[in-house]
């Protein structure tokens, strides 16, 4: 007798033999650049900093399932690499000056809280590593507010996004006075340890398109709308484009962040209007608040996807529209 036996799992679905582990291992493969040049550029204490995260995230999951019940076997057979991409991006999203404990709760919150809670791999509401570095950075704004210039070690108040009182950031209207070549490659850039070096991150991105993980074309609407938005509100001078893509964590929340399976809409068309949103929210929120917000602006957009999936939707198979006056 056949067996007509369902089996349901959760996103993400991919049209062809892949799996989530698969997958997530292409992305840790792709961060691996970022993260080899945050500790080229900021020392050991960067590797310290990002072993911490990795291991913390990975620690909270596997204690979070044996509260639930699960044998260690089973964890360990079914364990998906999903938490190593968290703890990953939560590393590279800190400065190498943070507490070490910062990871730690960074972590812990971002996969008991935000992912298994909820249901575990795919059923988050939003990306789990843009939350846990927005609570890293509001429950521990007393010890996180200096940076440190990559090789120097000098300690800068911020980065050139707001600048200071006595400089001037981006945000403020002034140009940086460090070259786009160094922002690019990340030469004496302040600010957290995975989104210094935009080549590296480039490459990780392109590796992920040839691997068939991300769309390439949804990141570079991301990017390309908010240096386009940010030349705008700076009357249409087009020397603010470059700084202000190659400034902050755009690179980084737009390739890796911005592109979680879980929180994107599952249309064409709903994704190109997440993403050209995505630019429009995190330009206009850095200039109305002087600060990054790329995080913020990937959480919001994350809790609007629904909507977007609600009133966005594909023309089923072989639908034919109604001509006016039509029997019905």
């Amino acid at each position: 007798m056949a067996n007509n036996t369902l089996t349901y799992s959760p996103s993400p679905h991919v049209k062809k033999p892949t799996s989530t582990r698969a997958i997530m291992i292409d992305v840790c493969i792709a961060l691996l650049p970022a993260c080899v040049m945050g500790v080229i550029y900021f020392g050991i204490n960067a590797l310290l900093l990002l072993l911490i995260s990795v291991v913390s995230a990975v620690l909270s999951e596997y204690v979070y399932l044996l509260i639930v019940g699960k044998k260690t076997k089973e964890i360990i057979r079914e364990f998906d690499f999903t938490s190593c991409v968290t703890g990953l991006l939560i590393g590279m999203s800190i400065g190498v000056n943070y507490p070490l404990y910062t990871p730690i709760f960074g972590s812990a919150f971002a996969i008991v809280v935000v992912k298994m809670l909820f249901g575990g791999t795919g059923k988050n509401l939003v990306n789990p590593a843009v939350t846990g570095r927005i609570f890293i950075f509001i429950s521990f704004q007393t010890v996180v507010g200096n940076w440190i210039l990559p090789s120097s070690g000098a300690i800068t108040g911020a980065t050139i996004l707001p600048g200071t009182p006595e400089m001037p950031g981006l945000l403020c209207g002034v140009l940086p006075s460090i070259s786009n070549l160094d922002l690019f490659l990340g030469v004496g850039v302040a600010g957290c340890i995975g989104e210094t070096c935009k080549l590296a991150l480039i490459v990780g991105g392109i590796y992920l398109a040839i691997r068939g993980v991300i769309n390439i074309i949804y990141p570079i609407i991301y990017i390309a709308v908010a240096g386009l938005f940010a030349v705008l509100l700076n009357k249409f001078d087009f020397a603010f484009f470059l700084p202000s893509i190659l400034s902050g964590g755009l690179m980084l929340g737009a390739i890796f962040m911005a592109t979680d399976y879980t929180t994107t809409p599952n249309t064409t068309k709903g994704n190109i209007i997440y993403f050209v949103c995505l630019g429009l929210l995190t330009t206009g929120l850095r200039f109305a608040t002087q600060m990054e917000t790329v995080s913020f602006a990937i959480l919001l957009m994350n809790l609007i996807v629904p909507l977007i999936d609600k009133f966005v939707i594909n023309r089923p198979f072989g639908y034919k529209k109604k001509v006016k006056g039509e029997n019905k």
